[in-house]
């Protein structure tokens, strides 16, 4: 009997404990869904290919996004074209080469608190380093640069993570067949670590792509009427139009501001697909 009611009792705390959970799920999504709906009722209006391909305008009836949205995209390519080099670098440096010692350990512990530090912190060393120190201005290359500081210590974090999985004994077996260091993580570490690696850092770039603080820190322009022709040229980026439409008192620009949150939701939404997708099928080549 006393059995039975403390089973009861055990299961009406269980039970309530993931009505709890259940609930803490349920509230973000539904505030998602939300914001969404809200955004796609104000900005649907305006999706078409005028709005895409338009330049941006003082009338908000003909302006468009084309400017933002390929400089969000030569943004991207030049941050990916920094940061995954660097990071997966350093990633098989520290786990694969580097000894332990308290030099290495404070690396790690620094590179851990750099993935938490607020991205406004990376725009404001942007600034002081690549557009004042280095004299690259408000260029394209200054953006990418300050990006990649952002999302350095996330890929290092992903790529050692990925690197942990592959197990000692594969490279203990290369070892015994006569190879070095080298071509064992070239040949099996890498590849065995690359759909996990890939996939964090697909995922981090689209975040990036929708980081604000750092891009108006560097001072990216607001207003861009023609497209980046080089490293060097001024820009503007998605993040950028949207907060500069929003600011706008006028209704108009705050429908061109929803219509463009759409447009880098769907944008985001691809880039997490495209993570899944080569995961699979990066993990099915490896294991096949």
């Amino acid at each position: 009997m006393i059995f039975k009611k403390k089973f009861i009792k055990e299961s009406t705390s269980e039970n309530a404990f993931k009505a709890i959970c259940f609930v803490a799920i349920l509230l973000p999504i539904l505030l998602i869904i939300v914001l969404i709906g809200d955004a796609l009722i104000d900005g649907w209006s305006r999706l078409n290919l005028d709005f895409l391909l338009g330049l941006p305008s003082r009338k908000a009836e003909i302006a468009g996004l084309l400017p933002a949205l390929m400089g969000s995209f030569y943004l991207m390519l030049l941050t990916a074209a920094i940061a995954i080099p660097l990071g997966l670098g350093a990633a098989i440096y520290l786990e694969e080469y580097a000894s332990e010692s308290f030099l290495t350990s404070l690396i790690e512990i620094n590179i851990s608190n750099l993935a938490g530090v607020p991205s406004i912190i990376y725009g404001l060393l942007g600034l002081e380093i690549f557009v004042r120190m280095s004299h690259m201005g408000r260029s394209l290359l200054a953006g990418a640069c300050t990006l990649a500081l952002l999302l350095l210590p996330m890929v290092i974090m992903v790529s050692r993570e990925s690197l942990r999985v592959v197990p000692k004994s594969l490279r203990e077996a290369c070892f015994a067949l006569g190879a070095d260091r080298f071509q064992t993580i070239w040949k099996v570490v890498l590849p065995m670590s690359f759909p996990g690696a890939l996939t964090g850092i697909i995922l981090s770039m689209a975040r990036a792509i929708g980081e604000t603080a750092p891009l108006i820190t560097i001072g990216a322009l607001t207003y861009v009427a023609f497209l980046p022709d080089s490293i060097h040229s001024a820009f503007t980026a998605m993040p950028i139009q949207i907060f500069n439409w929003i600011s706008r008192p006028q209704k108009d620009f705050h429908i061109n501001a929803a219509a463009g949150i759409i447009v880098l939701l769907l944008v985001m939404l691809i880039l997490n697909a495209l993570a899944i997708w080569l995961r699979a099928r990066l993990q099915r080549k490896v294991y096949w």
